[in-house]
């Protein structure tokens, strides 16, 4: 046997030289089963990671688009829509699906507020932000729905996860 013949029957299971076919034996499959398994193991994480950064990088770029064009808008008019459908932003989704969250804070009560680690309001103009992965949030950063919110606090100065806030 010729060392083609040898890659070919490693490789394919045949054995050129007798001209006859071997088939896989259930090892052979169990340990191409299993290095099919490492990669997907290693690979779908990484997949995974990359595709909730993308979604939160997102979320960053509309909310600071949405807030630039808020700001000028208060600007100009001097006070600040009471909603975002007044804007003509009533039909903007996250990239989780779920509408952005608006507040005024011109009429706002104290506990609609969101609140940083010290429950100080994170805005004084109007609070503007995503609810995340998860799709719930709670005044204060600290508590566990919120989390993962994409928020903007010190009046648009910061946009991004409130857990690095």
């Amino acid at each position: 046997m010729n060392h083609n013949n040898s890659v070919l029957q490693i490789l394919f299971g045949f054995d050129c030289s007798k001209g006859k076919e071997k088939g896989v034996t259930f090892i052979e499959f169990l340990i191409a089963f299993a290095i099919i398994g490492i990669l997907a193991a290693i690979v779908i994480p990484g997949y995974v990671g990359y595709m909730h950064q993308a979604r939160v990088y997102s979320a960053i770029e509309t909310i600071s688009a949405m807030s630039i064009e808020l700001s000028d808008y208060g600007i100009e008019s001097g006070n600040y829509p009471d909603t975002l459908a007044e804007f003509g932003y009533s039909d903007v989704i996250d990239p989780w699906g779920n509408p952005y969250q608006y507040l005024n804070l011109a009429g706002a009560e104290r506990g609609q507020m969101r609140k940083d680690k010290a429950l100080v309001p994170i805005n004084s103009d109007f609070d503007l932000y995503s609810m995340g992965k998860d799709g719930k949030s709670n005044p204060p950063l600290t508590a566990k729905a919120s989390k993962d919110d994409i928020i903007r606090a010190n009046d648009g100065q910061y946009i991004g996860l409130a857990e690095s806030y």
